[in-house]
């Protein structure tokens, strides 16, 4: 009995927090998403609601007009209409943006920022290289690995032809 009672007040609190938040300044509306809303895309050339929600006593006259004869209207006013209907015709939707100049300057950018980074490192933070990268140091090691036979099945010992010393061809 403690459980459902207990459940029954999260569920109204659930249930009333929904419908609205508190805020600091009291009692705010949360928003309806579920709406339909108008948007420009190419995947949709034709949203579900007109551009303009609202329309303005001018606006209001064209739409009156519109149920009327179409050959009684100017290209202007044609045009006022569409543009209540849509924000951007569809060649304006599909038409092409300079954005991707300023994409590709911020890359160059940045690869020159890592570049001036890892020659700073190289610089003042790494020391030198050290002794045993130097090629005779190598061709040393290389020798030692050959002379105690490391690794005969699938390494270096195994490419090299200790008769002829010389590698196996």
């Amino acid at each position: 009995m403690l459980a459902t009672r207990a459940l029954r007040l999260v569920g109204k609190r659930a249930i009333s927090t929904s419908v609205c938040v508190r805020g600091e300044h009291g009692v705010a509306k949360v928003e309806n998403y579920s709406l339909p809303v108008y948007f420009d895309r190419r995947e949709n050339p034709l949203p579900d609601v007109c551009y303009v929600q609202t329309l303005s006593p001018e606006q209001a006259s064209l739409k009156e007009k519109e149920k009327g004869a179409w050959a009684g209207l100017s290209d202007e006013e044609k045009i006022g209409l569409y543009r209540i209907s849509f924000k951007q015709s569809f060649a304006e939707m599909t038409q092409g943006s300079q954005e991707w100049k300023s994409v590709v300057g911020g890359i160059f950018f940045l690869f020159g920022f890592t570049g001036l980074v890892v020659l700073w490192q190289r610089m003042y933070v790494y020391g030198p290289v050290p002794h045993t990268f130097a090629p005779e140091w190598k061709e040393k090691e290389l020798q030692r690995t050959l002379d105690m036979k490391m690794n005969p099945v699938e390494g270096y010992a195994s490419k090299w032809d200790y008769e002829n010393k010389q590698w196996k061809k």
